[in-house]
This record gives structure tokens, sequence and C-alpha cells, in this order.
């Protein structure tokens, strides 16, 4: 079904008065500092848990999920990431065709051989500063980055990177799959929103919405919260 088309390209605005900012910084510093925060959240993040809520929207019915699911996701360096689902609703049809393989292809993204192919980071993107674009977000000046994957896949993104104007870090990913995921499925829209826990950039938010003649219009929701951390220890 549609849903399960779409659930290989997911990946999921507080508005405030932009101040201009005064200086466009090195386009090179950027991307680099966000190479080597990548590879140091690899590095570092020994293993995590969060709560992972996701909601599924069929056709205008924005308000009321045609079904939801809480899970307890587990990550450890070395292993990936595993799911332990905590309670379900709605369609069994969606949770069984669209929410589970969803989980499924999460886990295959984290597969500790593959990861790193996934990771915005200029080996797996071109990467281009857009001058003179900002954008306030959480209340962080943000610089956009256009991103074009060096090869076409539907956990590739095309689109834009908005980054921390300060400390270069990741603050929100917009764009489309730069593969469609099924000749039945049309354009898949993607968002995912970050934020800064100890150190690293996590998700807190993340939509994707993706249409077809024969399915009509999905989004999916997911929303992240009640991070647990084993970070290395550094000297």
């Amino acid at each position: 079904m549609h849903l399960r088309r779409i659930a290989a390209s997911l990946f999921a605005m507080s508005l405030f008065t932009a101040a201009p900012l005064a200086q466009q910084p090195e386009a090179s510093a950027i991307i680099h500092d966000l190479d080597v925060a990548n590879q140091a959240r690899f590095d570092n993040v020994l293993s995590f848990t969060d709560v992972e809520h996701y909601s599924v929207f069929r056709g205008n019915n924005q308000i009321s999920p045609a079904a939801e699911m809480t899970v307890k996701m587990s990550y450890k360096k070395g292993v990936g990431k595993d799911y332990v689902i905590l309670k379900q609703s709605g369609s069994s049809l969606i949770q069984k065709f669209g929410l589970h393989p969803l989980l499924e292809n999460e886990k295959a993204i984290n597969n500790p051989a593959t990861v790193a192919q996934s990771w915005f980071t200029s080996a797996n993107y071109e990467m281009r500063l857009k001058p003179g674009v900002n954008r306030p977000i959480g209340g962080r000046q943000c610089l956009a980055i256009a991103i074009t994957p060096r090869r076409k896949a539907p956990n590739m993104i095309d689109g834009t990177l908005w980054v921390d104007a300060g400390a270069h870090t990741l603050v929100e990913v917009e764009g489309i799959a730069s593969k469609s995921p099924s000749v039945f499925a049309g354009t898949t829209k993607m968002m995912r929103r970050y934020t800064i826990m100890r150190g690293y950039a996590m998700a807190t938010h993340a939509r994707a919405e993706s249409s077809s003649l024969l399915f009509g219009r999905t989004v999916i929701t997911i929303d992240y919260s009640d991070y647990h951390f084993q970070l290395r220890l550094t000297q």
C-alpha cells in the first residue's frame, strides 16, 4: 500500500523576528564542521534510547490520525537500532503495512556497516551555501545549505539543511526524496527538526508527506522525546 511506499523515505516552526546576519561565514568551514559533528556523534555516542510517537493522517484529515504507534527505540554502537512497541491504535492495516515496515526500514538504515552512507556529510552530498538566505528556527538564526545527493536513493534528500549560524550545528532538514520509492508514489516531501542534546544534534520532530492517484494523500509525523545517553569518556 502507499503508506509502505513512503515509509522508506521518511526521515520528520517556531517563528521569530529574523535579525540580519552581519557576515556570511565561509561555506567550507560550515561543511567541515558538519562532517566533524557527524563523525563525533558516531564515535562518542555508545548508546541511547528515546520514545517515538508515530501518527498517520490520510486525505485532508490532519486532526484525527488514522493510526498511531508509540515505541521505545534503543540504539547501541556497533549493533544499530531496535524497537519495542509500547502501544498502538487505529487501522490495523496501516499498522501492519505502514508503521511496522517503517520501523524495519529504520533498522536497515542504521545498520552499522552502511549507516554512514545516510549521513548529511560532504561524502554523501554536494553542499552549497545559499548566500544571504537565512531564517530563525526555534530561536536560532540559521543559514541555508543546499544539498544534492551524490547517489539517488529513497532515503536521500534533495533540499536544504538549515544550520545554526554560530555553532554550525544541524537544526533542520527539508526537501524531497531523491528517488521515488515506488512507481505508485508521487513526490515525497520530508522535514526533520533537531536540537542539541549532550553536545549532539538529535531529532525532535519529523514529517513526511506523499500522494498518489491510487491511495491519495498520506502524512506521517514522528515526535521524539525522553532521550537517555551513554557517552564515551573523553580525556
